[in-house]
């Protein structure tokens, strides 16, 4: 990783010729040389994101804008991602220092061998929703019965899908799935071809409230009692072992981050503007970021600071995706999190 004693400011950079997974300047395993040390100044650092920049990523802006990430030691380079999975497997080869992912993905790449941990999760309550226009005459879950909602095959909305029918009294086989990719579920929604979709409720919803001027209802998993993490922090093995005073200030200032966006949302997702051409209106990232504040704790964390965890709810999380069988059941907490840089110790 390279080291600048001279660098006046944290510059956050987001383009989408990153998605080339160039521009990591972490050391390499047998270089001997470990990724936070150095002389003073600040440490330039990149930050993988689990797709193109929307509301839910405002904080690591608005962090870099506020100088949050400097003042923790930190320039910060955030880079645009393509999906958790091919994040949390750049991480693992160390083509970027940090990455940001679903805790799904993260957990079923380390069965894989992939030799990354969690350092914190943020998005503690799962976004995971059947999402339908308000005037659908959807109402509620035993309303799905008969209908028509698209789904994205592999991903954990759907493959945990399942579980949040059983929960709400209803059997698979009462809805039919349509399986389409993530932009076609959104196409077919607005065309009316399905009754309404499974995803993230704070970013498909306000894109699609956004794009057919209507009200949004978002079915919750959570609602249902189901409920597993989402996105949060990872870090390679080896930066773990040696650098974990980087890594602690990377949560930290995380952390502070995603505070300071939760009581400024307007400013935050100004921070925003002009980052990449991919991204919403800014109406949207507003919607998006709103509904991410929702999820940034459990009854187990509230009023803990964001990205502390709860071992609790770390098992619930294995328990739902064992039972999914998103990963392999075998594995306990420490397999997956590393504890260590609970923010606010």
């Amino acid at each position: 990783m390279k080291k600048s004693a001279s660098v006046l400011g944290a510059v956050a950079v987001v383009a989408a010729s990153a998605l080339a997974l160039v521009g990591c300047s972490g050391a390499s395993p047998d270089s001997g040389e470990s990724p936070g040390a150095g002389g003073g100044g600040l440490t330039d650092v990149t930050l993988m994101l689990n797709w193109y920049p929307y509301g839910e990523h405002a904080p690591f802006y608005y962090g870099v804008e506020q100088g949050i990430f400097e003042e923790h030691g930190i320039n910060l380079e955030i880079q645009a991602g393509q999906g958790s999975t091919k994040t949390a497997q750049a991480v693992g080869q160390q083509q970027v220092d940090f990455g940001w992912a679903d805790t799904p993905a993260v957990l079923a790449n380390i069965d894989k061998g992939v030799a990354i941990k969690s350092v914190g999760v943020f998005l503690q309550t799962t976004p995971s929703a059947v999402q339908v226009f308000a005037d659908s005459g959807i109402e509620e879950p035993e309303d799905l019965k008969g209908k028509t909602i698209a789904v994205s095959a592999g991903d954990a909305p759907t493959t945990t899908f399942p579980m949040y029918l059983e929960a709400v009294g209803l059997q698979e086989s009462d809805v039919k799935q349509q399986n389409l990719d993530p932009a076609g579920k959104i196409a077919a929604v607005l065309s009316g071809q399905v009754d309404g979709l499974i995803g993230f409720a704070h970013d498909q919803g306000p894109t699609i409230a956004a794009k057919s001027g209507k009200e949004m209802r978002y079915l919750r998993y959570a609602d249902a009692g189901l409920n597993f993490f989402s996105n949060g922090l990872i870090a390679h093995n080896d930066t773990i072992k040696n650098d974990p005073d980087l890594v602690k200030a990377l949560v930290a200032a995380t952390s502070e981050a995603f505070s300071a966006a939760a009581d400024d949302p307007e400013a935050a997702v100004e921070a925003m503007d002009g980052k990449d051409p991919q991204m919403p209106e800014a109406e949207v990232l507003l919607n998006q970021w709103q509904e991410t504040i929702k999820l940034l704790s459990t009854p187990a964390t509230e009023g803990s600071a964001p990205g502390a965890n709860a071992t609790e709810d770390w098992q619930a999380t294995l328990d739902v995706l064992a039972e999914a069988g998103l990963i392999s059941g075998e594995g306990e907490v420490d397999t997956y999190f590393d504890a260590s840089f609970a923010p606010g110790e």
